[in-house]
């Protein structure tokens, strides 16, 4: 079992409000074809198609006035467009995707979960099929509802379902001491141990839009998975090729996180 995790910043043009890159998901779709039939989850970020609409009715705070109501069912159905134009591109290349709404059996407590119960997805996956997720806007028992992040899922899915490996695909190679966007001096980290962490409070700094924690959120929420004896890695997925190898378990340009 391989879980990967496709930025926003991967699949949508993040400076563009509900503007989706249309040739990374072609692309990522034929690097998932190529490494199938492999038992595998996937889920995406909501980058220009969530973010900003979480963000305008601050639906991440919780409840607090009726306002945020539409605010919540416009959040998830940005998603749900999304995530149809990725289930879409994997269909084309003759997978057997299906869309899985976190919001329709996940409720967080104080914006985390408590943890899930993943065993639809895994009968999704023993009967062939790939189950596509996303970070989706859900109901919340102390704030009335809340953001689950993409990658909090990830982590709990690999966590909850003894996944071998993690891959999260960014958009930039990986880790660096710094933004590597912002900074010239930035440095690629290719292995990040959980104790240097804190270290790093530079790391990642989202340059749009990010309700969710950019760079460093996916770190921190990494932790679990390391912490499981997971092997989680960071990787490029911008770049042709790179997650067709990191699902292959080949050598790849990236951050390795380890305990």
């Amino acid at each position: 079992m391989q879980i990967v995790k496709l930025g926003g910043s991967v699949v949508t043009i993040k400076e563009k409000p509900m503007t989706a890159d249309h040739d990374n998901i072609r692309r990522l779709a034929e690097e998932i074809k190529a490494a199938w039939p492999t038992p595998l989850v996937v889920i995406h970020g909501g980058g220009s198609f969530g973010h900003p609409v979480a963000k305008k009715y601050g639906i991440a705070q919780g409840f607090t006035s009726e306002r945020q109501v539409i605010g919540f069912t416009r959040t998830h159905q940005a998603m749900v467009t999304l995530n149809t134009i990725i289930v879409d591109a994997l269909l084309d290349e003759g997978i057997p995707a299906i869309s899985v709404a976190p919001s329709s059996f996940i409720t967080t407590n104080d914006g985390r979960m408590p943890g899930g119960d993943f065993d639809n997805v895994g009968r999704i996956v023993v009967k062939g099929m790939l189950p596509v997720l996303y970070g989706d806007a859900v109901i919340d028992r102390i704030r009335g509802f809340s953001i689950l992040s993409g990658d909090q899922l990830a982590v709990s899915l690999a966590v909850s379902m003894g996944a071998s490996r993690l891959i999260f695909g960014v958009d930039v190679d990986g880790v660096y001491t710094s933004n590597p966007k912002l900074s010239p001096k930035a440095w690629l980290i290719d292995r990040l141990s959980l104790e240097n962490l804190e270290g790093f409070v530079e790391i990642g700094k989202a340059l749009t839009t990010d309700v969710t924690g950019g760079m460093l959120g996916k770190v921190s929420e990494a932790r679990a998975a390391v912490e499981a004896g997971i092997e989680v890695r960071l990787v490029n997925a911008t770049k042709p090729g790179v997650i067709l190898k990191a699902l292959r378990g080949e050598p790849v340009a990236g951050t390795v996180i380890t305990r």
